[in-house]
């Protein structure tokens, strides 16, 4: 039985608080995510949130860390994916622009608006943007480019997305799987082969 709900009342849990603080960012700004909003969307008493976090300040440093290890942390795992060929590794990272589970564009968004108002934020974002060219471009050199154009294939790709991400440019999936074999020519001057594109295609459309 759980004692603290039956004895004290639920009061939730940390991982919850932030699942609900990260809803508010994401639809209002930073500025939504107030404790009295966050108790109400909850159901739970405004005290209640003092008992996993001692102040608003530490619920929004737990939301830049669920944004680091997320975005950021699944990007770079994705770079390091082994490979067999530069599309390959391409369309491995390019997984991170189709599943909300690796890459979040909503809550990337969202951290960028923050990051205009919060100089701690920025640079946050600058540390992230940073991590993942470095990221990008280790995986290019992965693949015999030299420095210089693997710095610059990288930062292609990536502020691609990043523009992708700001303008919030709403594509039909169909139309990007088309597109995406031109992406990966362009980035890196390799097309995917028939099979590759195949292979990207069954792990986000099922076919």
């Amino acid at each position: 039985m759980n004692t603290e709900r039956t004895e004290r009342g639920w009061r939730g849990t940390p991982d919850l608080w932030l699942d609900a603080a990260y809803a508010l960012l994401v639809e209002g700004g930073v500025e939504a995510v107030k404790v009295m909003p966050l108790a109400e969307r909850l159901g739970l008493s405004r005290t209640s949130f003092y008992w996993h976090f001692p102040d608003r300040e530490a619920l929004l440093a737990g939301l830049v860390m669920r944004w680091q290890a997320k975005n950021t942390g699944n990007l770079v795992a994705r770079c390091e994916t082994p490979a067999a060929t530069i599309a390959e590794a391409l369309l491995n990272l390019f997984d991170c622009w189709y599943d909300d589970e690796l890459f979040d564009s909503r809550l990337e968004f969202a951290m960028r608006t923050w990051s205009l108002t919060d100089t701690a934020v920025a640079a946050a974002m600058s540390q992230a943007d940073a991590t993942r060219v470095s990221a990008i471009t280790a995986l290019f050199r992965r693949f015999g480019y030299g420095e210089a154009e693997a710095d610059t294939r990288a930062r292609t790709l990536y502020l691609t997305q990043v523009g992708y991400i700001a303008v919030r440019s709403e594509e039909d999936l169909a139309v990007r799987m088309e597109r995406n074999p031109a992406y990966v020519l362009t980035f890196s001057g390799v097309a995917p082969t028939e099979a590759e594109d195949a292979a990207f295609r069954a792990r986000h459309t099922g076919g």
